[in-house]
């Protein structure tokens, strides 16, 4: 994958499983096809999402993906009857192709989606579907915030790498020119959440097994880890408003791709 990701903490990632799962079901239940004979779950994670595809197709063999050991070993603990693999996307042959290879909040993570998604559409078999989900990360306050924090003198000159900072983020209208080569049966569209969270301190939680990684991967102590973390709370502090009752709310926005490998007549809009 473009980055790293042996440290992630799926009991932390779990943390916010509601809010992290929900626009999984919200693309499953888009998602026109009957009877897929296989799934595959690209960067499934602990399983949360995967489950969501078992469910809505319980006839199917579903296939978990993941390039994080933890989370392999989480979803296979969690959900033992399903097949996990360990491995990256950007490996993938066309050995073996799928029904549906589905992806919810994983693409972000890898790089030269020019060259990836049309990888993966290699997997997808004929009449089958590749259905993705990604975060608009790049456009939020959240995101302003860690970006002013790494510009302070104490971070400016720490990360090899700043992943955020803006080079990466596209729109739908950059997918759509790659996935409309591939298909002319293709639906677009964007949604945006408005997660109610109990503090500013939430906001930060909701990130830090997340877009945080890649800057904690990088540091040496948990000293300087928590340093960077209460200076990403006092930028977000700045960004984001109490209301009356306590609470924040932290909007998040999210893209969504279906793409279909051959026209269906008449299938439903």
């Amino acid at each position: 994958m473009g980055i790293l990701m042996d440290s992630w903490e799926p009991g932390k990632y779990l943390q916010f499983k509601d809010e992290r799962t929900r626009p999984a079901v919200d693309l499953v239940g888009r998602i026109d096809l009957s009877n897929p004979k296989n799934i595959i779950d690209i960067g499934c994670g602990p399983g949360n999402s995967t489950q969501i595809l078992a469910k809505r197709w319980p006839e199917s063999v579903v296939v978990g993906l993941d390039s994080s050991e933890n989370m392999i070993e989480k979803a296979r603990r969690d959900y033992p009857n399903r097949i996990w693999i360990q491995g990256d996307a950007e490996n993938i042959t066309g050995d073996k192709t799928y029904s549906l290879v589905f992806s919810n909040a994983a693409l972000q993570w890898m790089d030269n989606h020019e060259a990836l998604i049309p990888k993966l559409w290699g997997i997808v078999e004929d009449g089958g579907v590749f259905a993705v989900q990604i975060p608009k990360f790049e456009t939020m306050p959240v995101n302003t915030a860690i970006q002013n924090v790494l510009k302070k003198d104490r971070w400016k000159n720490r990360f090899v790498h700043n992943r955020w900072e803006g080079k990466n983020a596209h729109g739908l209208a950059y997918y759509y020119e790659i996935v409309s080569a591939l298909t002319c049966d293709v639906v677009l569209w964007e949604t945006h959440y408005v997660h109610v969270l109990p503090g500013v301190q939430s906001i930060v939680d909701f990130v830090r097994s997340t877009a945080l990684m890649p800057y904690f991967e990088e540091m040496e102590s948990d000293r300087e880890r928590q340093q960077f973390e209460q200076d990403i709370l006092a930028e977000c502090e700045t960004h984001y408003r109490a209301q009356t009752n306590g609470k924040v709310l932290f909007p998040f926005e999210r893209m969504f791709i279906i793409a279909y490998k051959t026209r269906a007549v008449g299938r439903k809009g």
